[in-house]
């Protein structure tokens, strides 16, 4: 089991620092408003493995994989929603930027980041094919339920997720602090976010 676990658990870490939609969103929403949100996010991203996994072990992800029309309605559900956070953003009335207010608004707003990180990770498809792949090959025991070991490797994969998505939010978090402390720097985490959120969505549909 050991000698399955510890490659899992490499190849999952590189797997997760590599540039994707999870990473780059924790990252620009820290930027913009702190590390608290950013670990929100990162908590409600991770949440939505245990979907992935769940579809993976009781073989729902095999249908999703032999339907295209299924598959792409999901990835076009999640790139709109991805648009519609976009346009909420573009949308929003223009302020003055302060720091310690966006701070005070995302404590406010805990679920709400947590729901959109949540839907966010559900809504990409790409994850439950990944997992279809990715899993099998590193279960231990072939005589075993191979629903508890995918829920073990589903497990220890939002463990190391959650670990280093908190780090690159506490990173960013502190960044923000350091960059971003002139009235000017509202307009440029606004757009900074829409196209953030553009690019996030481009990225589930290529």
């Amino acid at each position: 089991m050991i000698e399955q676990l510890i490659p899992f658990l490499i190849a999952s870490i590189l797997l997760t620092l590599s540039p994707g939609p999870d990473i780059i969103y924790v990252l620009s929403q820290s930027l913009v408003a702190g590390y608290k949100k950013g670990m929100i996010i990162a908590l409600g991203l991770v949440s939505g493995i245990i979907i992935h996994t769940s579809l993976v072990a009781f073989g729902v992800s095999v249908i999703i994989k032999n339907s295209e029309s299924l598959f792409w309605s999901i990835k076009m559900a999640g790139a709109f929603y991805l648009l519609y956070l976009a346009y909420k953003v573009f949308t929003s009335p223009p302020q003055p930027f302060d720091q310690e207010k966006v701070t005070n608004t995302a404590k406010k707003s805990l679920f709400s980041d947590f729901k959109t990180g949540f839907i966010m990770n559900i809504l990409n498809p790409k994850v439950t094919l990944f997992f279809l792949a990715f899993f099998p090959g590193f279960l231990w025991d072939t005589e075993k339920d191979f629903m508890i070991q995918f829920y073990i490797l589903g497990g220890l994969f939002m463990l190391q997720a959650f670990v280093i998505f908190s780090l690159v939010a506490l990173l960013s978090g502190q960044l923000s602090k350091l960059l971003f402390k002139t009235s000017k720097s509202y307009s440029f985490l606004k757009w900074f976010q829409i196209i953030t959120f553009i690019a996030i969505a481009l990225l589930i549909l290529v």
